[in-house]
């Protein structure tokens, strides 16, 4: 009971303080890798049920849209993967279309270290185009911790955007958290909260009304080793993020 209000009260911190990221990748990360010589295969499909209706900063509105984003990720010793991700939208009005690519390498703390909790970092950079992103050329770093106790699981993602390109290329570093609590109610179904938002530069937070606050209730399957699901419907807190959000998640391991 002390660990759930913890972790509840941490959350709820993390909101009060927190701008959604862009809808294609809706996750967040657990600390393990890709086990070295295996290639991980996922298709992230997002579809924002009411989202925004015009064109802002020069990108086109996201209300109706679907993302679909395939993520290929190969494991290169036990601690160290990369990931390569291709972005896409499908939607009327011009709104079907190639976005972007990405290319992720992430380095984890070994399990012969024995640290009490899991630790890895994910350093994501790419391109987007800028009727899909105003923000051309970014940067990703996210550092990762979870942890597994019993039936509940943990996980916070601090995540720092920079941008190049763009109206945010000089506004400095900024903070993007994103956290997952849920509880295995079976061997097989997990049923938790996810939390994605973003609040300006570093210590130099925007107005409440200009971050993106979001909150999924999600599911994760785990009912083989090799596959891996999650699903979720979001909602957005704040007048900037998109008001509601299906996300799912299916990855197979080979």
């Amino acid at each position: 009971m002390r660990l759930s209000i913890l972790l509840s009260l941490i959350l709820l911190f993390t909101i009060i303080d927190a701008r959604a990221q862009d809808n294609y990748e809706i996750q967040v990360y657990g600390s393990e890798t890709v086990e070295k010589g295996h290639t991980m295969l996922e298709l992230h499909s997002n579809y924002t049920i009411d989202g925004s209706k015009t064109i802002a900063d020069g990108a086109l509105p996201t209300n109706h849209v679907v993302h679909e984003t395939i993520e290929i990720t190969l494991g290169w010793t036990p601690w160290f993967e990369t990931g390569f991700y291709l972005f896409n939208s499908l939607g009327n009005d011009g709104r079907t279309a190639y976005v972007g690519s990405h290319i992720r390498p992430r380095f984890a703390a070994p399990e012969t270290w024995h640290w009490p909790v899991g630790v890895s970092l994910s350093i994501e950079f790419g391109f987007q185009k800028a009727a899909f992103s105003p923000n051309t050329s970014t940067l990703e770093i996210r550092p990762i911790i979870d942890k597994k106790w019993g039936g509940w699981y943990f996980s916070l993602n601090p995540v720092l955007d920079q941008s190049f390109a763009g109206p945010d290329a000089n506004r400095g570093l900024i903070f993007s958290p994103n956290v997952k609590q849920s509880y295995d109610i079976s061997k097989v179904v997990a049923l938790g909260i996810e939390y994605y938002g973003s609040t300006g530069p570093f210590f130099h937070y925007d107005p409440i009304k200009q971050q993106d606050h979001q909150l999924f209730l999600a599911t994760d399957l785990n009912f083989d080793p090799n596959w891996e699901f999650n699903a979720g419907l979001g909602w957005g807190l704040t007048q900037s993020a998109d008001k509601a959000i299906f996300k799912m998640i299916i990855g197979r391991r080979f």
